[in-house]
Order: structure tokens, then sequence, then C-alpha cells
């Protein structure tokens, strides 16, 4: 899904002005560019973009609230200029997994003077000599580089976080998109409900085919009763008829 119908997805109906957290990770970039995000984003406060094939952030609009940008797992190596000007109250910055070398890339990031994290995990630029320190000093306004601050203490929860509130504002959208595709004709319980039906039904086929046995078996046992008395009383005949019979010979 490329990125600008990622985004008009996104807006479930809202106008841009309404939307504060925004993520449009794994959607496709036109040529590594931002496309579809327009200065009309406001009052957008977080904006995820992870892995979305960006080269560049040259496109981004002007998004004075901005506070969390996330654009790891990208192929960034350069232009970080245009966030003093686009992005001028930028706290975290997540530039992971981009293709940013040296320090003179990140130099630019010191005009964002309200920037307090920043995370550089897999770029090249972790492997430079001293870079910790060069990179506070580089940029003095910093609390946390990696996760860090200088004297390698871990980030507090709140701030280990920051992505977090964003991320789960997105997954509960994807709640409310997987109850609007939701087939009301399968809706919980029906099925369970035919299978109960097609359940009565059976018992129902067994009993009416046990009853038929048992009356098959009571026809049957009527007939054999019926036999047995018919013998009973051509035996009984057949005896009266010989009585008679030596009762004549005696006369004669």
């Amino acid at each position: 899904m490329d990125m600008k119908r990622r985004i008009h997805l996104e807006l479930r109906n809202r106008t841009p002005s309404d939307v504060k957290d925004l993520v449009l990770d794994n959607c496709r970039s036109n040529e590594g560019r931002i496309e579809g995000l327009t200065d009309e984003f406001e009052e957008l406060e977080f904006l995820s973009t992870i892995n979305v094939g960006l080269t560049t952030v040259a496109h981004l609009p002007k998004l004075n609230k901005l506070k969390k940008l996330e654009l790891s797992d990208n192929r960034i190596s350069g232009g970080l200029e245009v966030l003093a000007e686009k992005c001028p109250n930028l706290t975290h910055l997540n530039l992971s997994g981009n293709k940013i070398k040296d320090l003179s890339t990140i130099e630019p990031l010191k005009e964002l003077g309200t920037l307090k994290s920043l995370d550089l995990f897999n770029c090249e630029v972790t492997n430079l000599n001293e870079y910790r320190d060069n990179v506070f000093k580089l940029l003095p306004q910093l609390t946390y580089l990696d996760g860090y601050d200088k004297d390698d203490k871990e980030a507090s929860d709140s701030d280990a976080e920051v992505y977090a509130e964003g991320l789960d504002d997105d997954e509960d959208d994807e709640d409310d998109v997987d109850e609007e595709d939701y087939d009301e004709d399968a809706a919980p319980g029906d099925e369970e409900e035919g299978d109960d039906d097609e359940e009565e039904n059976e018992e129902e086929e067994e009993e009416d085919l046990s009853g038929e046995e048992e009356e098959e078996e009571d026809v049957n046992d009527r007939d054999v009763d019926d036999d047995d008395e018919e013998q009973e009383e051509r035996g009984q005949k057949r005896k009266r008829d010989l009585d008679e019979e030596g009762e004549d010979d005696e006369e004669d």
C-alpha cells in the first residue's frame, strides 16, 4: 500500500487537523519521499514512518506541534537540516537503522533546541571512536542518546516508551477496522447456535429411528405370537378330529 492511500485510510473520516498520532509503518513511499502528508496536519504530535523506504525528509510538511518522529529502518543518509524548520518543537527523534555514517550528518540537529532524545542504533556512525561523548558534545541539548544519558543511566520508563502512545493508538484504530469489517451475519454465538441446532436435529433423528425400530420389533413380536396361537389352534383341532375318528371306530 502506498503512503498516500495509507494516510487516507488512517484518517477514517477525520479531518487532518483532528489527527494527533499518525502511524504509516511498512507502507511504500514514492521515490523515497514522504507523500500525502500536508501542513493541514497542524495538530500532529507523533509521526511514525518505520520501514517505508525513505531516502529524504525534504518533503516533510510544516508540523509545528510534532514532538516525536520515528524514522527508523529507512535509507536516510543526510538532509536533516530541514527538521529544524519543519519540526521546530521536536523532542524525540529515532533514526535507527539508517545510512548515517558520520557526525557531520547529524550536526544540523543542534538547531533543534528542544530535542531531548536521539536514537542511532544500527547506524554506521555508532562505530566511531568516542561516539557517545562526541554526540553529546555536538548536541548539548540531548538528555538521552540511544536510550541512555551521559552517565550511562537508562532513560526513565516515560521516556523509554515515548513511542508507545502513538503505537497503541494505531492498534486501537486497527481494532476499529476489524470491527467495521466484521460480518454481522457471522456474529459470535450464531455459529454455536447453528451447531446446537444441528446436534438437536441429530438427536431427534436418532430418537425417531429408535422409535421406529421399537415399533417394528413390537410388530414382529405380535406376528410371532399370532403364528403360535394359530399353530396351537390347528393342533387342538387335529386332536379333536382324531378323537372323533376313534369314537367312530369303537361304535363300528
